[in-house]
């Protein structure tokens, strides 16, 4: 299946858990930062990402528990691009959604600022 067509399907059709944190995420909910679904980072689809904070966010499901190995590649490839990549269980998202938001808050103040403010020049 070609990427696109299955991006297009993976943003029509969202898991549960993937629909509760774009409800939490979408807008720039989250210090005002923009995050898009189903974004192309080399050969991979990542659930959510911010191209200004260079952040990915994964909702994994049962699934991930037996490829923990591709995990593992894919995240070391998405952090190789220099994104920072979190991941979130399908029942924590589901059962624990103010606790998934403050960890993704904690973490993007944590990061370096997309537009650090350049020292004035001039006066002193």
């Amino acid at each position: 299946m070609e990427q696109r067509t299955r991006i297009r399907e993976l943003r029509n059709n969202p898991t549960p858990a993937e629909r509760a944190l774009w409800r939490q995420i979408s807008a720039r909910k989250i210090s005002g930062v923009r995050f898009n679904r189903q974004v192309e980072i080399g050969p991979f689809i990542c659930d959510f990402v911010s191209r200004e904070r260079k952040l990915v966010i994964e909702v994994d499901g049962g699934q991930h528990d037996w490829q923990q190995e591709e995990d593992r590649q894919r995240t070391e490839f998405i952090e190789r691009q220099g994104f920072r990549v979190i991941r979130f269980w399908n029942n924590d998202v589901l059962e624990r959604i103010e606790g998934v938001v403050m960890e993704i808050e904690r973490v993007l103040a944590a990061l370096p600022s997309p537009n650090p403010s350049r020292k004035r020049e001039g006066r002193t």
